[in-house]
């Protein structure tokens, strides 16, 4: 018995899956602790050892995993709370304050009072450096070594931990770079290092410096946690492989996460779009809206097709050009703290209550109102049932919490309050996916929304209201939806060179060099990582643009195009998606277009989780009916009561109707009036829009038109 385990670490709660052990995937969930990570994710599977197979030696069960991929926030966490290393930055004389002065552009250009983010580097941390390339990368002026001796000098007397190198042009010729780099390394052999040209050898300078920047900020921290766990593990007896996802949703080794840190930025919600579209897939559809509501934070994701990435993101408004999935992050999660603005308006979030204190709830010391608070007053969650009735709800607590702080000031009755905090949370989380879908040119209402998280299921019935939203799938891994899809996850290296030049008067053989460099490094990473040749594949995009466009647009670029030099192909997939994302091209008028970077993804195929079918089961589900208790609904702004069906005991084809909860040991899932629901042969719950029954007929194996008579 050889297991794989998914393993997702969060801001509240640490998330499993295990795979391989003879049964469907078991799903297990801990509380977080923050101090270290490393600590819950050992108990979780020592948790797991016991679950299943109580009858031997923890340690000898643990020896069994062949593969843990691991995602972490912890990267993410230090950036957001400002609590990463003490960098010191090296660059080109004149241009130090770039991390200050960013693209000089406001970003509320009309809000006098937003001030200019922190950067990572302090000023007198931020050394200028004698020396200068031209953007050819012709030496215009020599290193001064000098000058990197007297920096490290700096450094040293300040007890740096980590510095970045990044000078102007080094894009075009790294030289300058290494002599600096081979100098730190000698004098400063305990500092982080960050080399902008080995992480991003690309133009713009400003996103090159902040991306390094970040790299050395977070990799510290990283260095750390990496060390803590895989210290943890050796004592526990593990000696598989260990992966680590990155924020392009792909997987990496510890070693590789290690030196390129940034990486990891998004390592947690990262394995949430391959997981969705393999459950949108069951009903036939290769698009949809992947959600994911944890304890702290909302992610939000539209995949057509296949997860999306984007070249040019943002982490707590500091720039980071390194390639990640497109997802939307907010802050609200069952921990999302309620409060009144000056103006006496509810909010809910960004601030979490977190895993410690955690929600009133919880029983921990917490008396703030949350949303977790909010869904136990108004019924959606059975205070001796959470967790599966290992932790128990203070109902008492919730109410004092969400009376003293939101229903007492605003005049309102508890239920009131908290039935204000749902619908606040809700519209939050709706906007949330409209950023996702309307913003990139698509329309929600084509997409089926896939519900995941703890808390997601609960909430998923408004958000689609409020969306036009007719069809949802709650997958039967909901609640460690980013931990399933890690083990979908294959091993990726992302490489990007700039190569200016118009399309119609590419340098076909110079283009061909360029790409079959990346190839090589690809290659050899991949060899390393001991992937044979048949279960690796390139992919190759071209950043875009029309000329004097000020940003591009990236476009993949099939092979034959590449060997054709089919130059027409190349143009009409670019207008298409520009016309995609801006609304209009410039095809009629035949503007030029230029090509900025090439960029190569290196993909090694890794082994999936073989997910078992359900055979059918019939309609009837009143097997598994737990009972009734009063239930807010949203449509009629009422409380009802409706009955609680237990959903490990749901089986395919089993139809619910609306408004109904159907609770497991993970997870809640409300179907409020205006929907019903219908299990399908993976264990899901497809959620669709009364009087829409043909959405959800694809998803059931025998007798569909009963189902929906």
């Amino acid at each position: 018995m050889r297991l794989k385990v998914g393993i997702d670490v969060g801001g509240t709660f640490t998330d499993f899956i295990v795979a391989g052990h003879g049964r469907e995937p078991l799903f297990h969930k801990v509380l977080s602790t923050p101090e270290d990570p490393s600590i819950a994710v050992l108990a979780g599977l020592q948790e797991i050892a016991e679950i299943i197979a109580p009858d031997i030696d923890v340690a000898s069960l643990i020896k069994r995993i062949d593969t843990i991929v691991h995602g972490t926030t912890v990267t993410t966490n230090a950036t957001l709370t400002h609590t990463g290393a003490k960098s010191a930055l090296i660059t080109t004389r004149g241009v130090r304050d770039a991390l200050e002065m960013r693209r000089g552009i406001r970003e509320r250009q009309y809000d006098n009072r937003y001030t200019n983010i922190k950067p990572l580097v302090a000023r007198y941390l931020r050394v200028g450096i004698g020396g200068r390339l031209d953007r050819d990368g012709n030496e215009i002026e020599s290193l001064s070594l000098d000058d990197v001796r007297a920096a490290i000098d700096l450094f040293r007397r300040e007890n740096v931990e980590a510095v970045s190198i990044c000078f102007m042009n080094s894009f075009a010729n790294p030289e300058h770079e290494q002599a600096a780099a081979e100098i730190v390394r000698k004098e400063l052999p305990g500092a982080y290092l960050t080399v902008s040209s080995d992480l991003l050898p690309s133009i713009r300078f400003y996103e090159r410096v902040s991306s390094t920047a970040l790299n050395s900020y977070v990799g510290p921290k990283l260095n750390r946690y990496l060390d803590q766990l895989v210290n943890r593990l050796n004592v526990a007896g593990f000696n598989g492989v260990l992966l680590i996802v990155q924020s392009n949703g792909g997987v990496i080794s510890p070693q590789l996460a290690r030196e390129r840190a940034a990486l990891t930025l998004l390592s947690g919600p990262a394995g949430g779009p391959a997981a969705g579209l393999f459950y949108a897939r069951s009903l036939d559809s290769d698009r949809c809206i992947v959600t994911d509501m944890g304890g702290t934070s909302f992610e939000a994701s539209a995949v057509v097709g296949a997860p999306s990435t984007v070249n040019d993101g943002e982490i707590s408004r500091h720039k980071i050009a390194l390639p990640m999935l497109d997802i939307h992050t907010i802050g609200a999660g069952g921990g999302s703290i309620g409060w009144l603005d000056e103006g006496g308006l509810l909010r809910m979030g960004p601030q979490s209550a977190g895993a410690a204190p955690g929600p009133a709830c919880y029983g921990k010391g917490g008396t703030l109102p949350t949303t977790t608070d909010a869904n136990l007053v108004l019924g959606y969650l059975d205070p001796a049932y959470f967790a599966g009735g290992k932790m128990k709800l203070d109902v008492a607590a919730a109410r004092r919490a969400i009376e003293t702080h939101i229903a007492r000031p605003m005049g309102l009755t508890i239920e009131e309050a908290a039935a204000g905090m749902y619908r606040v949370a809700c519209n939050n989380m709706a906007q949330g996916v409209r950023e996702v879908t309307i913003k990139r040119g698509f329309d929600p209402r084509e997409f089926p929304l896939i519900a995941a998280g703890g808390a997601g299921p609960i909430h998923s019935c408004l958000i689609c209201s409020e969306l036009a939203i007719p069809l949802q799938i709650v997958p039967w891994s909901s609640s460690v939806l980013c931990a399933f899809g890690m083990l979908l996850s294959d091993l990726r290296h992302d490489f990007v060179r700039t190569f200016v030049s118009r399309v119609e008067k590419l340098d076909w053989a110079s283009l061909d060099a360029t790409i079959a460099q990346m190839r090589a490094e690809g290659d050899r990473l991949l060899d390393e990582e001991r992937v044979p040749p048949e279960r690796r594949n390139f992919v190759v995009r071209f950043d875009c643009r029309y000329v004097k466009q000020y940003h591009e647009v990236s476009v993949t670029v099939p092979w034959s195009a590449i060997e054709q030099g089919a130059v027409a192909e190349i143009a009409a997939a670019f207008h298409a998606e520009h016309r995609r994302l801006y609304g209009y091209s410039l095809e009629t008028e035949k503007t030029p277009i230029e090509l900025i970077n090439v960029r190569l993804q290196a993909i090694g195929a890794t082994e999936k989780v073989a997910y078992s079918e359900d055979p059918y089961a019939g309609l009837d589900g009143s097997h598994a009916l737990k009972g009734e208790r009063a239930v807010y609904i949203p449509e009629t702004k009422k409380f009802e009561r409706v009955p609680i069906y237990d959903g490990h005991r749901l089986r395919h084809g089993a139809r619910i109707v609306g408004p109904a909860l159907i609770e497991s040991v993970t997870t809640a899932i409300f179907v409020s009036a205006d929907y019903n629901a219908v299990v399908d042969r993976y264990r899901s719950f497809v959620v669709y829009l009364k009087g829409h029954d043909h959405l959800a007929r694809s998803c059931l194996q025998a007798e569909p038109e009963k189902a929906f008579a």
